[in-house]
């Protein structure tokens, strides 16, 4: 067995556990442009390792009480037979040279989408925090929407992104997730979360057997990517609802965007100066975009002031409680 492969996947499997998102979005490249698996066999191996990784982090979510089942059976209802066609699509494509630099074109392009509604998602969110911000910018959670069930709108999520996930892999945590953050603004980061974990393992099991029964499966990479995956995406899943997913979704978007670049075809200089690109104008403008909504610069700013705040409002609590000279408060 592979344990370097089964280390990768201990790692894919903590940033989807933590943040629901990366699955397939970074094992399938991983496989593709660093084990030189080809492409159909990657998915399919990926796919079958995340239907026996899905359900783990799931249920620990399912445990602390983080899943919408009502938003899941609606996904469901449109993404297993989607994720079935996705499946039946590749293979009425063939399995020759052609069709393997399809997928691979295809992976690309889901990719980038990916990273592109990553960063889309952090827009909303910090848009969302200046309309609804309360003293030092925190959204109380009794603040939020109700979760009203929209069916069409959740039906047809879940029908493009089976179709994805069933001819890349890529989806069931990204795209998805997206999706929902996009039409139930009123679930919380954790529900977001431990919703998509769960919707995902309906999802992937189906194109799971779809891949299994016509696609490429090769067991020996299938192997090290489950034995990596489980225990990586159990602790991911326990940290998910202590720790804050920002910084692991703004790295995803960062590896997401290289992976997409190489699939498309992008040689080393281009890729450098992309990255490199992104790597100094980004944070520059994510910075600038902050101010514009009336945050500080910096979250670790943002965050210094919160505690004075707080520092000053007990303060004023406690001069407020001190007795007088006559023993009164």
């Amino acid at each position: 067995m592979d344990w370097t492969m089964a280390v990768a996947a201990f790692g894919v499997g903590i940033v989807v556990g933590l943040t629901g998102m990366g699955g397939g979005a970074l094992m399938t490249p991983i496989l593709v442009l660093f084990f030189n698996v080809p492409p159909l066999t990657a998915v399919s191996s990926d796919l079958v390792a995340s239907a026996v990784m899905k359900p783990v982090g799931s249920a620990v979510h399912l445990k602390r009480r983080t899943v919408n089942l009502h938003l899941v059976k609606w996904l469901a209802i449109g993404s297993v037979p989607s994720a079935f066609c996705g499946v039946l699509i590749l293979k009425s494509l063939g399995d020759d040279a052609n069709v393997q630099s399809t997928i691979k074109f295809a992976l690309g392009v889901a990719l980038m989408i990916t990273a592109v509604l990553l960063v889309a998602r952090a827009y909303v969110r910090l848009v969302e925090r200046a309309r609804t911000r309360s003293g030092a910018g925190a959204k109380l959670p009794q603040d939020r929407p109700a979760v009203t069930t929209r069916i069409l709108p959740t039906l047809l999520l879940g029908i493009v992104g089976g179709l994805i996930v069933g001819i890349t892999s890529v989806g069931s945590g990204s795209i998805i997730i997206i999706g929902l953050m996009m039409i139930y603004p009123g679930l919380k980061a954790s529900q977001l979360v431990g919703t998509d974990l769960v919707q995902a393992v309906p999802l992937v099991v189906a194109a799971a057997i779809g891949h299994m029964l016509f696609g490429s499966l090769d067991l020996g990479i299938t192997l090290p990517l489950i034995v990596g995956s489980i225990p990586g995406v159990y602790l991911g899943a326990q940290m998910s609802s202590r720790l804050s997913g920002g910084f692991v979704r703004r790295a995803l978007a960062f590896v997401l965007l290289a992976s997409a670049l190489k699939m498309l075809g992008a040689d080393n200089l281009t890729t450098g100066v992309v990255l490199a690109s992104a790597l100094f104008t980004a944070p520059v403008l994510w910075m600038y975009i902050r101010r514009r909504h009336g945050f500080a610069a910096l979250v670790w700013t943002e965050k210094k002031q919160r505690v004075a705040e707080q520092e000053r409002a007990l303060a004023a609590v406690d001069a407020g409680a001190t007795p007088d000279l006559h023993g009164n408060r």
